[in-house]
């Protein structure tokens, strides 16, 4: 089974990945401007808009079909789900990635024992009860949910919607493994392993990946550049377009 992609642009590569209940339309404003300096690959995760589904549940299967159809030697960018995938593809094949790019994601997104830098995990859990019972009014709440706490968030959630609606809708199996992979993984002792450059991007006003992570970070990789987007909530890269494509670009320069 391969996943679906899409490559435009020359020079160094970049991988995007999406993340929950999306697809890669939430990319295309960004990628048309990554293309003048990059040879961008969108790809959708199992079960999302045109890639198939096969019943692969569980993180390390969707990041195995990641690697299979990622460019060599990419810089990788995962947000918020896409980046759990990207972390875990990273552990298991570091020599086929040049670089992490993480966007309003983390290693773990739940409240734990001595990590309370997440979200209540009956959050996720009664996504995943709603879902079942109407997926459609789940995924427009979900929806209103990344760009809560946003300035012009009425005028953002009309841009996510009708990207997320550009695309075939996601499989109702897609849904719940991804709900689970979400609300189950935790990569923080990945993440503090000596290994492949990193640079984090975090919204100031996310309500589904707190900005207290910022302070959590550094203790996993204290080199790594951590940048806190004003204003921004769950989806900087539509709401701070040109300071995602800043950040991205001095990493790149640097790796």
């Amino acid at each position: 089974m391969t996943l679906w992609t899409q490559t435009g642009g020359r020079g160094d590569d970049v991988l995007l990945i999406h993340g929950w209940g999306m697809n890669a339309s939430v990319w295309l404003p960004l990628a048309k401007e990554l293309q003048k300096a990059y040879r961008v690959t969108l790809i959708e995760l199992p079960g999302h808009g045109e890639s198939p589904w096969n019943d692969s549940t569980g993180l390390e299967s969707w990041a195995a079909q990641v690697l299979d159809a990622a460019p060599e030697g990419a810089i990788w960018l995962g947000w918020s789900l896409g980046g759990l995938v990207m972390q875990q593809a990273a552990a298991m094949q570091p020599r086929k990635l040049r670089g992490l790019v993480g966007l309003a994601t983390s290693p773990c997104f739940v409240q734990r024992d001595g990590w309370t830098c997440g979200i209540a995990p009956t959050v996720l859990e009664s996504f995943a009860e709603e879902l079942m019972a109407d997926t459609r009014k789940t995924l427009r709440r979900f929806l209103a949910l990344q760009v809560q706490g946003a300035p012009d968030a009425k005028a953002l959630l009309s841009r996510l919607r009708s990207k997320f609606e550009s695309r075939p809708p996601p499989r109702p199996d897609a849904l719940q493994a991804g709900l689970d992979i979400l609300l189950r993984s935790d990569l923080r002792i990945p993440l503090a392993e000596p290994g492949l450059p990193m640079s984090w991007i975090l919204g100031e006003r996310d309500m589904l990946v707190p900005v207290c992570l910022a302070e959590q970070l550094p203790a996993f990789q204290p080199e790594m550049p951590l940048q806190v987007i004003e204003g921004a909530a769950h989806a900087p890269f539509l709401s701070h377009p040109s300071r995602c494509i800043e950040i991205l670009q001095a990493f790149v320069r640097h790796v």
